[in-house]
């Protein structure tokens, strides 16, 4: 971790602008070949109505994506704490620049692959938050490092330490900034025992190539509800890694003039918060500076599904003005009402994400980008391949070619379908709604 509190230049911003440069064709879902040819800049200039385009399309909205930002990042500005988007969530570099002009203290990460896509687009500050045991991957971190960029990844075995350091061995002038993950039984990565981390702080600490900067952990891989039961679980694991952190603390195992202490999707960032944001600090007494820096990565998309549940900008009151909203939703056209209470959606699998739950049907009009009405009483029960099912009160008036909006889950799951997602200014008027901008995902 640098000792300086900002980076001047968190992101290339003339290479996220070159995006816009891309030519639009037939790789391009839900754009029509009447604007193949055109650049995805030129597209937006345009500001083509919603009704422009294809069906199945998932949309953004830009004003949503705004305000979810600020509304977060105002946020984690109150609570005292610094924010590193999850990046795999979207990946897509044009909404790491808006969550970085939010004042986001970096982009986090999960694997090579995607710290590439961010190297290539500049950003200068990531945290990749998983255990580097590829030797082309370390050796890559190391060259960014070299570079200019940098670079907080993470261990949980001794044995990883011994993997960093012998390729690192061939880049002896870099130095890899390191967070010891702490786990859980039943979780995901992160050692299990506190004994074992802190003996893995200790050999971080040995290392001559590597600095150990934070410790962290991810807490919603052991709990996936807001119930007393499974906050207990989290806040539980919270406090063992405020107390290990205490531990290096107290051994002065840190090496830098700043650490952190690094935790937070975006279900449970107000525990972390609670437990954790009390130990953030100044440097002085010869101690380093503390920042508690949360992953948060779905709040700019935000959903109406499991996130619209249990984020804590929501939980209460999910249509509140201090709520996240959701940013994503699909544009879906019936293909068939092949008996009376059931039609069939051209949307699927490959359009729309179901892991945590299924399409939601709000909206239906007689064609896309027209006047809607809010679909009472219907569901979608099956999501296909390529079909969704929606069933329907046998009474409602429906026919091929009539379109419904579409409320989504997950957002880690959702973008990763579409290469190029058009960006509305207003999704909730559709029959007004035109495309502003669109945003390319780099999976």
């Amino acid at each position: 971790m640098a000792d300086s509190p900002r980076l001047i230049d968190p992101i290339d911003r003339e290479r996220v602008d070159e995006i816009s440069d891309e030519v639009l064709g037939w790789r391009h879902h839900a754009v029509p070949r009447a604007f193949h040819g055109l650049t995805a800049r030129e597209l937006a200039e345009e500001r083509p109505a919603l009704g422009r385009l294809q069906t199945p399309v998932m949309t953004l909205d830009a004003g949503r994506l705004q305000g979810n930002g600020e509304r977060f990042a105002a946020w984690c500005s109150r609570h005292g704490v610094d924010w590193a988007p999850h990046g795999k969530t979207t990946m897509a570099p044009q909404l790491w620049a808006q969550q970085l002009a939010h004042g986001a203290w970096g982009i986090t990460l999960a694997n090579a692959p995607q710290l590439r896509v961010a190297r290539q687009h500049g950003v200068r500050r990531v945290m990749v938050a998983n255990v580097l045991t590829d030797p082309g991957a370390i050796g890559e971190a190391a060259q960014d490092v070299l570079d200019g960029a940098e670079i907080v990844s993470w261990v949980d075995s001794e044995r990883a330490v011994a993997r960093l350091e012998a390729v690192l061995a061939e880049f002896p002038e870099a130095v890899l900034d390191i967070v010891v993950e702490l786990g859980a039984p039943g979780g995901r990565t992160g050692a299990r025992t506190d004994d074992e981390a802190v003996a893995i702080a200790r050999a971080v600490a040995a290392a001559p190539q590597l600095r150990l900067v934070g410790v962290g952990g991810y807490e919603g891989a052991l709990a996936h509800t807001g119930d007393a039961a499974a906050l207990t679980i989290v806040r539980g694991y919270l406090e063992r890694v405020g107390m290990l952190h205490d531990q290096l603390d107290a051994e002065a195992l840190y090496a830098a003039d700043e650490v952190m202490i690094t935790a937070g999707g975006s279900a449970f960032f107000d525990d972390v918060v609670d437990v954790l944001a009390e130990r953030v600090r100044e440097a002085g007494g010869g101690r380093p500076a503390v920042r508690v820096v949360l992953r948060s990565g779905a709040c700019i998309i935000h959903d109406d599904g499991f996130y619209r549940g249990i984020s804590p900008l929501g939980r209460t009151d999910p249509d509140g003005p201090g709520a996240l909203r959701s940013a994503m939703h699909c544009w879906a056209r019936v293909v068939s009402q092949p008996e009376p209470g059931l039609a069939i959606l051209d949307a699927g699998k490959r359009d729309v994400p179901v892991d945590e739950g299924l399409p939601a049907p709000q909206l239906i009009g007689p064609r896309l980008g027209g006047p809607m009405t809010e679909l009472r009483d219907a569901a979608i029960t099956a999501v296909n391949d390529q079909h969704c099912f929606l069933v329907v009160d046998p009474d409602q008036e429906i026919s091929p070619g009539d379109v419904v909006r579409l409320g989504l889950s997950h957002p880690c799951t959702a973008l990763d379908k579409w290469q190029l997602l058009p960006v509305l200014d207003d999704a909730d008027s559709p029959q007004d709604a035109r495309v502003v901008s669109t945003v390319r995902t780099c999976f």
